[in-house]
Order: structure tokens, then C-alpha cells, then sequence
């Protein structure tokens, strides 16, 4: 059994080289005795050596999905280099900055350099690899064919995170347009119409009805303005709160977004497409197509979707074919079972069911670029029609006292 490798720490060091000169660096080890040999084996002389001091603020960097497919890529080109499996995690972590990251990497490579299986370390971090990574590594361990099983892995988790930053940046325009409106029309109610009511009051005349409402809107804003504000904070709150803890209401909100004008048809392009790939990589896997439907069903990101795939596991393990249980749930785009057909019958699934995924990513992309053409001159219309009818409302007055006057 392998001997169970320390943990690694940062060391930075000042020495001379072999002709006299100072130089500076970090170097990562296990202790300060094996660093500065190594830096003698380097032909340093080291003066000064100490560990890297940690940042007084915030520590480790959160792990993202992002960084687990990068891992996952230097993994798989190691591999195929013929780097073994173990000098592999030890090549990875010296190039890792994340602290948080470079943790979790040892602590696998450890539980690896044990005598556990690498699917077997993999599952003691059930928060970075879900239960679709862990099974595609243990079949590609079983199948004796782990870089190419890594390589498709890291293929599939980047394609899926860049779908998702795809669908994220679309969303992220229209609640941009809402924020900006809100904040704009608040800060005009409490802060510019004051003045002109102020003004207002020595006209004697009575004012216009629009102008009425406004000044009304604004005393009641200057009254109950952080009312408004907690009323805003504590629903969004809510909703959170409620779509984590309630499935029912998680599915309810998930049928609804797919109905949305354009951001629904993006949600449902993105699942399609999300569908395509997941059960493209573990069809080709060599995972069983109602075992591999099971994965799909959770990674698809929308209930409607979860749903209908487990009816079509259902209906496959009862011998109907994939295709014709697809489009019984008429949800999928006829073009995505079509391919999905053409694949069934010529026996290349994960060749077509991959070539629905990268369909669906293009449009999802074309969508999302079209989304964020338009919303740039909506916003502007939005704060236009907002601004432009507060101004008029209090310039009416004034106006009308022209014409009196006149």
C-alpha cells in the first residue's frame, strides 16, 4: 500500500544562485526542510524561507463548477500523456491557486495513494462530484479506459457550464432593466418631485390630475420608502426560501418560467439541449439507456422535463423505443426526437443524441445574443417612458399657467 502523502504548503524564499545572484520565489512542500533542499537541489542557497502568510480576509476561493471541469481537463490530458493517475493529482495541485481546490485535489490524491478507487474518492466529496461524474469514472475504471471516460467528462462539464453562464447572462438583462427602473423612479419620487410640489403650493390653481397622482405617489414614497424597500428584500427572500424548501413549488415555478416570452422558450431550448448531452455521454459510456435516463432526468435544471423523462424511462423499460416515447410527450422539439430516431436505427444514439446537444447550444447562443441586442434599446425606452412622464407631470403646471397668463 502506498504511503499517505503529506499535505502540501506554500513556501516563499530568498537565496543566491550558483553565481552570487539574489533571486525570489514560492515553491509549494510539505515541510521547511524538504523545501530547502529542494531549493539546493536546484542549485539555490536559501537565506530566508517561510511559509506564504494566508489573506486576512476571506480565505479559500469558493469551488465552482467552472473549476472542477478544468481539474477534470488537466486530468484527462495528463492520462493521456501516460502520466500515471497519482503523479497526476501532484502535477494539478502544484499549478492550483485556489487553496479550497488545492485541499480537496490532495485530499483525493491521498485517499487514491491508499488504495481507493478513484470513483471511491470521488464520492466522499458528494458537494464537487455529483452521482453522474461518480459513475461515469467508476465505468471508465471498470472499462479500463479512464482518460478517454475523463476526457469526454471534462467535454460534457464544459459545454454544461457554459450553457448555464448562457441562460444566466439572458436573465440577468431583464431583472437589470426592472432594478434600474425601480431605483431610478424611487430616487425621482423622493428626491425631485418634492421640489416642484414645494413650488406647486403657491400656484393657487388647482393642478392637472396626472401631476396629482404623481405628487400623491411621491409623499406616500417619502413615507413608506423603506416599507417598499423591506417589502422588496423580504419577498425576494421568500420566494428563495420557498423554491429550495418546496418541491411543489419549485415544479410550479419551473412550468410557469418555460411559458415566459423569450425567456421561457431559452429555459426550454437549454434543457433540450441539456438532454442531449448528458445522456449522449453516458449512452456512450457504455451505461445502460434506462440507467443513464435516471442521470438525465436531474440534469436537465427544470421539473416539467424531469417528469416527462422519467415517463420515458418508464416507457423504454417496457420495451417502447426512445424516439416514440418522446414525442408522446410532446415537449420536445420534432427535430430532436427526429435525430434521436435516425440514431436508433442506425445504432449511433450518442453520436446524434450529441449532435441534438450541439443544435440546441447554437440556437440557446443565437437567442441569448438576440436577447442582448434588444434589451439594450428596451432599457433605454423603459427609463425614457419612466423619466419623460414624471417630467411631464411636473411641468404641466407650469405650462398651463403659461397659457393663462398668455
Amino acid at each position: 500500500m502506498a504511503e499517505k502523502a503529506q499535505k502540501l504548503e506554500s513556501y516563499i524564499w530568498e537565496g543566491k544562485d550558483r553565481k552570487g545572484n539574489k533571486s525570489k520565489g514560492e515553491l509549494a512542500g510539505s515541510n521547511l526542510a524538504l523545501v530547502k533542499a529542494q531549493l539546493r537541489k536546484q542549485g539555490i542557497i536559501p537565506d530566508k524561507v517561510k511559509k506564504k502568510p494566508k489573506p486576512l480576509f476571506g480565505g479559500s476561493k469558493k469551488i465552482t463548477p467552472f473549476d472542477i471541469a478544468m481539474l477534470t481537463r488537466q486530468l484527462a490530458t495528463m492520462m493521456k500523456a501516460g502520466v500515471p493517475l497519482v503523479q497526476s493529482f501532484d502535477i494539478v495541485t502544484d499549478g492550483l491557486e485556489n487553496k479550497g481546490l488545492q485541499d480537496l485535489v490532495m485530499a483525493i490524491r491521498n485517499d487514491i495513494a491508499s488504495g481507493t478507487s478513484f470513483a471511491g474518492a470521488l464520492r466522499k466529496h458528494p458537494k464537487h462530484f455529483d452521482d453522474l461524474y461518480c459513475n461515469l469514472v467508476d465505468s471508465g475504471e471498470k472499462a479500463g479506459a479512464l482518460e478517454k471516460m475523463l476526457d469526454r467528462i471534462a467535454t460534457y462539464l464544459e459545454k454544461t457550464e457554459l450553457l448555464k453562464k448562457k441562460v444566466k447572462k439572458a436573465m440577468t438583462y431583464p431583472i437589470a432593466v426592472v432594478v434600474v427602473a425601480i431605483v431610478v423612479t424611487a430616487i425621482l419620487l423622493v428626491k425631485v418631485v418634492p421640489q416642484f410640489e414645494s413650488l406647486f403650493q403657491g400656484f393657487g390653481a388647482e393642478l392637472p390630475v396626472f401631476t396629482q397622482m404623481v405628487v400623491r405617489l411621491s409623499e406616500w414614497m417619502q413615507s413608506w420608502w423603506f416599507v417598499v424597500l423591506l417589502g422588496i428584500v423580504g419577498a425576494i427572500f421568500l420566494f428563495k426560501e420557498a423554491n429550495r424548501r418546496s418541491q411543489k413549488f419549485s415544479d410550479f415555478v419551473d412550468k410557469y418560467v418555460l411559458k415566459l416570452p423569450i425567456m421561457g422558450e431559452i429555459i426550454d431550448k437549454s434543457a433540450v439541449a441539456k438532454f442531449g448531452r448528458v445522456l449522449s455521454t453516458t449512452f456512450a459510456a457504455g451505461v445502460p439507456l434506462v440507467d443513464a435516463l435516471d442521470s438525465v432526468a436531474g440534469a436537465t435544471g427544470n421539473a416539467v422535463y424531469r417528469d416527462a423523462i422519467q415517463r420515458i424511462k418508464n416507457d423504454v423499460s417496457s420495451g417502447t423505443q426512445l424516439q416514440a416515447s418522446m414525442r408522446q410527450q410532446d415537449i420536445f422539439p420534432v427535430m430532436a426526437v427526429q435525430l434521436t430516431a435516425i440514431g436508433e436505427e442506425s445504432g449511433n444514439l450518442d453520436e446524434m443524441l450529441e449532435k441534438v446537444a450541439e443544435h440546441y447550444e447554437g440556437v440557446v447562443d443565437d437567442m441569448v445574443d438576440n436577447l442582448t441586442a434588444l434589451m439594450e434599446p428596451m432599457i433605454m425606452a423603459v427609463l425614457g417612458v419612466l423619466v419623460g412622464g414624471l417630467i411631464i407631470a411636473m411641468y404641466l403646471p407650469i405650462f398651463q399657467m403659461g397659457q393663462v397668463v398668455g
